[in-house]
This record gives C-alpha cells, structure tokens and sequence, in this order.
C-alpha cells in the first residue's frame, strides 16, 4: 500500500516538501505593503496627530513602498492631513525634502516610511542632523513573520518561470514515452520566435492588427512542426537514433534562427504581442490559462484515446506493437511532431514575454525539459510516464532554482545540485523499474 502511494504521489509529495524546506529557510520579518498597509498607518496618524502636523511620506523610487507611500498621500489628504508632504526617491531626496520643511521654519510632526525606507540610514541620523525634528515620530507599519518563498510575487515568478519549459515537456514526454529523446527543442523555441516575429514585422510592424499576431504565431508554431516531422521520419524510415537525429537538427535551428535574422533582435512588432505571455485575463495570467488547458488536453489524450495508448505500446515493445497491429512508423513521426509544435508554441510564448524575437533564446532549455520530463516520473526507457507528473517536475526544477536564488546561493552550486537531482530521479525510475533501491545496489557490474 505504502509503495503504491510513493509510486502515485511520490512526486507530489517531494514538491510539498521542497515547498516546506524553502518556506522555513526564506522565513524573514516582513513589513506590510499594498493595500492593507496604508489603513492601520492613517489609523495610528488619526489617533497621534493633529489634522494641521506636517506628515512626511517617504517611499523608495521603483520600489513596492513607492506605491504605498503615494496611496497614503492620498488618503492622509482625504482625512484632513492637508500639510502632508509625499516623497518618492532616493535618500538624497527626504535630505532635500528636509531642508526644504527647515528652511520654512516649519514643524515636522511624522514620518511615515515602508519597504527599503526602512533600511535607509539617514532616517537614523535626522535626530543630528536635524535637531529640530527631533520630536518627530518615524511610523512604519508593524511587521509579521512571512516566508520570502511565499510572497505572491515570488509564487507568480515560479509559474512565469515554468511556462515554456512546462508547454515544451508535454511533447517532450511523449517522445520519451517511446524510448525517444529529442535535443532540438531549445533550439525550435529560437527558429519559430525570429518566424512568427519577422512576418509580423513584414505585415505591418507596430501598426499591425492583433490578427497578424496569431497569423505569425501560426506561421512559427508550423515551421517548428514540418522541422520535427522530418526528424521523426529520420528516426522512424531509417532507424537513425533519435539523439543523433535531434542534435543534429537543433545545430540547424539554431543556426537558420541566426541566418534569418542575421545575427539581430527584431523589435518592430506588433503592440498585441505581449498579450499571451504578460496579459491577463479574469486576473488570471493568460500564460497559466493555457498551460492548464494543455494539460488538461495531454492528459485526457493520453489517457483516454487510442493514439495515446500506441504511444504507451511504442515505448513498451516496439516489436510487440508493430505486430499487434499499432502504426509504429506514423506514432514515432506523430510525436516528434508534437514535441516540436510545443516548441514552437514555447517560442511563441517566449517572444511575447520579451516582446521581441531573437535568435538566442531557449539556450539550455531542452536539458531543462529532459530533466522535467525524468524528474516527474517518466522512464528514459520507454513505456511508462505521466503528464501530469511532467507538470509536478517542472514544479520541482523551478521551486529548487526559486529557493536557492532567495537563499543567495550561486550558480555554480545550483548547477551542482540541479545535477543531483536529475540523478537522483533517474536512479530512483532504475530502482522502480529493477524492483528496489537496495535490488539495484545488489547487482553485479
């Protein structure tokens, strides 16, 4: 029973874990931001001060307390606090700010800071420099224990990161499945982003309709899928192995991507293009949309049609497919097929989160996808894997990154430690595959 639930959910409990393990690492003092911050302030001020103090609200610029700092200028105003003074900046400016309040002999009864504000260290220093603030209050919303690992912004940059690499592992896994492997994605990310932008450029640039958006997408999204065909029909017609055939096809991605633009980015694109990879819809990131309707679509596929159980065969036994009567030939074309339309889908989606095309994208990403694909399950050696679990381990690739950048740990360590775990997940399919861990260990080189 026990072995059957870590065979099932062992993935997902793994990612639970890691969830666990970051949270408890990254959990720092927080001071609150957005909305709910500014009302326990006006509170305070309300309670402390006269309507006719001079307040003095101070946030960082480009910072989330910029934000903060003028919503509660604003509501200060709105409370009679008319004498409120917002500063948004850098430290020289509440300098500035200061010596402006000292040189028109005014008072200064509050300062009201949030975010970096908080670190700064001239807000230490205002009692000698400025003696004659040295009534004045410095409010700060109060803080609360929170992991940096569970801030929205942190969680919404581990599904942003995930995107591509989790679209492009839907194919991934079904090449895999059959005891494939297919190296050229990275490179097909690359080939249909410059194609999908440069006939956008070509049919109207920045003035184009949204319509030449899709057209482009279509355009690179196919290119990508003629290109794996004819990969799958190498491996399928002569025999060639399958990572042979793909490496050699991403050396000739890669490089048409760099001939078709010459080596350039193409930035005259259409203003519709960000809407897939930055625009939301419902609140809801148009990314996250549609890798759930994906998946959701790869999941009823191959569980549920007939295609997706020849694909299952393929891996299995190939002979034992061939003569129970399954298209052997048309299911290996068939998913280097798809494995290449996700690419090409992967490269659509890149190029309007950089609202641009260029011929140096998806670098390294076919290893990241491989080791999605091993790391949620799937047998290198063909037969057996879910697309679920490629979701739940390209959770696992990108949680393991996102913790140890919140954690300051360096690339080079993360390298290290990505690389562990696409052996440990490899080893831990061996024994599952051999019967157990100590059975494997057991046997005779």
């Amino acid at each position: 029973m026990t072995r059957k639930l870590l065979s099932d959910y062992g993935m997902f409990l793994v990612l639970l874990l890691l969830c666990v393990l970051f949270s408890v690492l990254t959990l720092k003092e927080q001071i609150p931001e957005g909305s709910a911050a500014p009302a326990r302030l006006i509170e305070q001020i309300n309670n402390e001060f006269k309507k006719s103090d001079t307040i003095l609200v101070v946030g960082a610029v480009n910072k989330d307390s910029a934000s903060f700092v003028e919503k509660l200028g604003e509501e200060l105003v709105k409370e009679g606090f008319n004498n409120t003074k917002v500063v948004v900046g850098v430290p020289r400016d509440l300098l500035l700010a200061l010596d402006d309040i000292r040189a028109k002999r005014g008072g200064l009864a509050a300062i009201a800071i949030s975010g970096d504000v908080t670190k700064w260290r001239v807000i230490e220093h205002i009692p000698e420099k400025y003696p004659e603030f040295s009534g004045c209050k410095v409010l700060a919303p109060k803080s609360y224990l929170w992991p940096d690992f569970l801030k929205r912004s942190n969680l919404l940059a581990i599904v942003d990161r995930i995107v591509v690499i989790a679209v492009i592992a839907i194919g991934v896994t079904m090449v895999i499945i059959t005891a494939g492997i297919d190296l050229s994605v990275g490179s097909l990310i690359a080939l249909s982003a410059v194609i999908g932008t440069l006939l956008m450029k070509k049919m109207g640039g920045l003035q184009a309709p949204g319509w030449v958006v899709l057209v482009g997408f279509l355009v690179g999204i196919l290119s990508c899928g003629i290109v794996g065909g004819l990969g799958g029909f190498v491996v399928a017609r002569f025999k060639v192995a399958p990572f042979i055939t793909t490496l050699g096809i991403m050396m000739m991605a890669r490089g048409l991507a760099f001939m078709i633009t010459g080596g350039f980015s193409i930035y005259q694109v259409p203003r519709a293009l960000p809407w897939l990879g930055q625009g939301r819809s419902l609140g809801i990131p148009n990314t996250v949309i549609l890798l759930v309707v994906l998946y959701v679509a790869a999941h009823i596929f191959m569980a549920h049609t007939r295609m997706g159980r020849y694909i299952y065969a393929v891996g299995g036994n190939e002979e034992a497919a061939r003569l129970s009567g399954v298209p052997v030939k048309f299911v290996i074309v068939f998913v280097y097929v798809i494995s290449s339309l996700a690419a090409g889908l992967g490269g659509c989606i890149q190029a309007s989160q950089l609202n641009t095309g260029t011929p140096n994208i998806g670098i390294m990403y076919e290893l990241y996808v491989i080791a999605a694909v091993v790391v949620g399950g799937t047998s290198l050696s063909g037969g057996s894997g879910r697309i679920l679990g490629t979701l739940i381990g390209a959770f696992i690739i990108s949680v393991i990154q996102n913790g140890m950048n919140l954690l300051g740990i360096e690339s080079y360590t993360q390298q290290v430690v990505l690389g562990a775990v696409i052996l440990g997940a490899v080893l831990l399919d061996k024994a599952h595959s051999g019967g157990s861990l100590p059975g494997l260990l057991r046997k005779k080189i």
